[in-house]
């Protein structure tokens, strides 16, 4: 996940796109102990496509959402225990690791459960009047070997399902209780030893490191008994042997699982209810990736967004409250975002995004790539129509001049190729129409509404006013938007022909116009941004 997503609003245009590329990489330039990445939220429409591969830029990847997954808060660095792993390895890898928990995985590496501090516990308070049986969980030789540090001094390593017995009494009281196949440990007492494999012990276990004589390990043979010696006295030895059964004796089956790329506020409620707080993430295999437990839950710190070219929920990426955003850099009226502490945040009433970040170039000394440079020059040339609209000032038009200096291209003409290029839109149905240029807007009563726009050279597009009309009524009845407008603004003309549905008397009113033949004539007007948002907002 990059430190910092940089990203425009929703249907992207040129400008939003640009700016998002521009702004990461000058970003990235000022603040390396940061990564910013460029981000867009929508697919490019037409124009913007054109100025991509004109430019040679890459397209900024598509993110449809800010929100936390498991994958960003999880811990990667997993540590499992086999099934068949004796319990005392496991006890010792959570006590080094410090967790609470422990997934258990088959020889395939799937998870089949899970050992928790309340397994282990349970099995420390287990309350018997009589020997410990691993009747239900037979041990291997080779496993008590392994939790006791010892040494295996005789007999094959095979599994004992016997009971498990220190001796303290006399050797004339061992045969009343003991039967063969038992595990018997004792101390360094010949005369006990020999008396366990007479009657018959599956594994004798001699404590204290005192090493038994050769005539009992020479007995134990011929009888096929298992001699282990253990460097621990009788009573640890005793309690460790109970910890050599498998794994899979104790653990809790059928454990929480979460996919990595699950939202943490779908999960927090599952991790919450089981009782050792936590889930395994696995992969599509049921292989453990990570572990999310209730402390990753708890405060864990949101993606960070840095956004252009927009300040308002509606606008923005899906989860934008839940985000950090860092900075704002934008030439719209200031919008609805909030943010928990104070952020660097610029509106500034120039033509368009790209020129605000032009002018950080400069002031810094430093210089776009060539590839954002373009992009950024067909962002101004875009959201100003080519230096017509009056949205356009001369801050806008020097950074104009900069560009086409540094990338010695004619503005004008680069301007012009680009409406031409992106101006049909006869392959378009009228949805992708009017949703590709969308803007929601709300109003003070909470009511929300949509303008889109598009630009076209020649009135041709309303031929199929029917079609749009239709598209609009649609995008409202979605969003239950109170009106949806679409601005089809000739370049060529220098004024825009408006489609509205819904309850459109806001717009009668803010333009002082009604509809002939369902289209409102607004002659000069092409800045959605500075002359119809504005008076539409008024009135609302």
């Amino acid at each position: 996940m990059p430190h910092v997503y940089v990203t425009g609003h929703k249907n992207p245009d040129t400008d939003s796109v640009a700016s998002a590329i521009g702004y990461a990489e000058f970003k990235n330039l000022v603040d390396p102990e940061n990564e910013y990445a460029p981000a867009r939220l929508g697919d490019v429409n037409p124009q913007t496509a054109w100025a991509l591969e004109k430019s040679g830029a890459k397209s900024p990847k598509r993110i449809r959402h800010i929100m936390l997954r498991v994958k960003d808060v999880m811990a990667r660095d997993v540590a499992v225990a086999h099934k068949n792993d004796p319990l005392r390895n496991v006890g010792l890898t959570m006590a080094q690791r410090n967790i609470s928990q422990l997934p258990v995985v088959d020889d395939d590496g799937s998870l089949v459960g899970i050992i928790t501090e309340r397994n282990l516990a349970r099995m420390y308070v287990r309350e018997s009047r009589g020997a410990s049986s691993f009747k239900d969980s037979p041990v291997s030789v080779g496993a008590m070997v392994e939790v006791l540090e010892g040494e295996l001094l005789a007999g094959p390593d095979r599994g004992s399902d016997g009971q498990l017995w220190v001796i303290s009494m006399g050797v004339d009281s061992m045969g009343k209780s003991m039967k063969e196949g038992d595990i018997v440990v004792v101390g360094d007492r010949p005369e006990a030893q020999r008396r366990a494999i007479e009657l018959g012990a599956g594994v004798l276990i001699v404590s204290n490191g005192v090493r038994p004589e050769e005539e009992v390990l020479q007995m134990a043979g011929e009888r096929g008994t298992g001699v282990v010696l253990s460097p621990l006295d009788s009573y640890v030895t005793s309690r460790l042997i109970q910890l050599s059964v498998p794994s899979w004796e104790i653990m809790s089956e059928r454990p929480l699982t979460v996919h990595p790329d699950d939202f943490i506020t779908d999960i927090t409620e599952q991790v919450m209810e089981v009782h050792y707080r936590a889930a395994i993430a696995v992969d599509e295999n049921m292989v453990p990736i990570g572990v999310v437990t209730r402390t990753n839950l708890l405060n864990p710190r949101p993606r960070r967004i840095l956004l252009v070219d927009h300040a308002e929920i509606g606008q923005s990426v899906k989860g934008v409250e839940k985000a950090e955003v860092v900075e704002i850099l934008d030439h719209h009226h200031v919008g609805d975002i909030e943010t928990s502490s104070p952020i660097p945040a610029t509106f500034d009433p120039v033509g368009s995004t790209a020129t605000l970040i032009v002018e950080r170039f400069k002031t810094a000394g430093l210089r776009p790539e060539v590839s954002t440079a373009k992009m950024l020059l067909a962002a101004i040339l875009s959201d100003t129509v080519i230096l017509n609209s009056p949205t356009t000032t001369d801050r806008d038009r020097e950074i104009v001049k900069v560009l086409e200096e540094f990338l010695d291209l004619d503005a004008e003409a680069f301007g012009r190729e680009m409406f031409e290029a992106s101006s049909d839109v006869s392959d378009l149905s009228g949805e992708q129409i009017v949703n590709r240029d969308a803007k929601e807007y709300g109003t003070s009563s909470g009511d929300r509404v949509s303008v889109s726009q598009i630009e076209t050279v020649g009135p041709g597009l309303l031929e199929r006013k029917d079609e749009l009309v239709a598209a609009l009524e649609s995008l409202r009845a979605e969003n239950g938007y109170v009106f949806s407008a679409l601005m089809v603004t000739d370049i060529t003309q220098g004024g825009t022909q408006l489609l509205c549905v819904g309850d459109c008397s806001a717009v009668h009113h803010a333009f002082d116009s009604q509809p002939r033949e369902g289209v409102i004539e607004l002659p000069g007007v092409m800045s959605r941004k500075k002359q119809v948002a504005p008076a539409l907002l008024t009135i609302l």
